[in-house]
């Protein structure tokens, strides 16, 4: 069976580190044959860091789309350019792999799915979270009813203070938001997948403008410290989202904010018969998944084991991002729906638009 083709249009961090390394393990199966970047300079370095010389480097995305040999397109641009791209990739006749989150604004992500659904190509938004062990288990423990009705879940994206320093994350024209869109929107779509709940009634939410402008003794910041002049976006969000049968999932996300206890795209659902969480980046150096419940009239609390480590060898759990690719590449080349769903992708963007719209009008938006 002949390799599928792949092209990128970005050539950034999560291009470098994420995806092209991820391919690297399928050769068998696609090959990357293309890389666009506004820069040429970035695109040839990482030609030449992924050992892709071959590749056609080009500074127009269009360019790259006139490729009729081209099947697969990643789109690994910053959030607001997603949408635009990703059109013309479909009109183009290619399959789509976008970067989350799908889009920077509801009315783009809508027009992105409509455009799949014209299209006949398999589209996918890269949750690679969901591929991780721990969120694996727990999806099969709620799919199997082990935790009875969720009716309450926390979201977290919490980082104390490792607010991101590269690129154009503080960029509001380009990236839309802050810790909201950019970390908010993986904790967001682990917890719906979980639950199995898109059916969302009413959102309303609060956005805190509160330590962009620390000066640089004050910050303290993973990463080194932050342009305060560039400094555009909020440094944390908080939402209150209400589904049509009562429940409740509090979705907290931060780059910054005064707390001891750090989670990153972590989840814990409360459900009728048992609860779970997941603790995740941040404070936690290995994920942790705890289910709480009753055990012979008596409050009781587990964890799964994971895999056991060995010096030298890696163990059987893939990374998420392998994953990712190996099961998006059987999606296309089989013709059947990949894992993250542009629908479920969707409602993630509805979501997270909604928080930014109630906070800033002070009003709970209904859908």
């Amino acid at each position: 069976m002949e390799k599928l083709r792949v092209g990128f249009i970005g050539a950034g961090g999560i291009c470098n580190n994420k995806h092209l390394p991820s391919l690297a393990k399928m050769a068998d199966k696609a090959e990357v044959v293309a890389l666009c970047d506004l820069s040429e300079d970035k695109a040839r370095l990482t030609a030449k860091k992924h050992g892709l010389e071959k590749a056609t480097i080009c500074t127009d995305y269009r360019r790259l789309l006139e490729d009729k040999s081209l099947d697969i397109v990643y789109v690994c641009t910053p959030n607001v350019s997603h949408a635009q791209i990703t059109l013309d990739a479909f009109s183009a006749g290619k399959h789509v792999l976008c970067e989350k989150p799908m889009a920077a604004a509801t009315e783009d992500a809508r027009k992105m799915v409509e455009a799949w659904k014209k299209s006949g190509k398999r589209f996918t938004v890269a949750y690679q979270n969901r591929f991780r062990y721990d969120v694996q288990v727990l999806k099969k423990a709620c799919d199997a009813g082990e935790l009875g009705d969720i009716y309450y879940a926390e979201a977290n994206a919490i980082r104390r203070k490792a607010v991101p320093t590269w690129g154009v994350f503080p960029d509001k024209s380009k990236q839309g938001g802050g810790p909201l869109i950019d970390i908010g929107t993986h904790a967001l779509d682990i917890t719906l997948w979980c639950m199995s709940n898109y059916d969302v009634d009413s959102v309303s939410g609060q956005v805190f403008y509160k330590l962009g402008r620390l000066p640089e003794a004050a910050q303290g910041n993973t990463y080194g410290p932050w342009d305060t002049d560039t400094f555009e976006v909020e440094d944390s969000a908080m939402g209150f989202i209400k589904m049509k049968n009562g429940a409740l999932i509090n979705l907290r996300a931060s780059w910054a904010l005064n707390i001891m206890d750090a989670r990153e795209a972590s989840a814990t659902l409360c459900g009728t018969l048992e609860g779970a969480e997941i603790k995740h980046g941040g404070s936690y150096a290995q994920s942790e998944l705890w289910f709480n419940h009753v055990r012979h009239g008596k409050m009781a609390h587990e964890t799964l084991s994971g895999e056991a480590l060995v010096d030298y060898f890696e163990g059987v759990n893939e990374p998420p991002g392998v994953v990712e690719a190996r099961l998006w590449l059987k999606s296309v080349r089989e013709n059947t729906d990949p894992v993250v769903k542009p629908e479920e992708a969707l409602r993630v963007t509805e979501i997270l638009d909604a928080i930014y719209k109630a906070a800033a009008t002070n009003t709970t938006v209904t859908f």
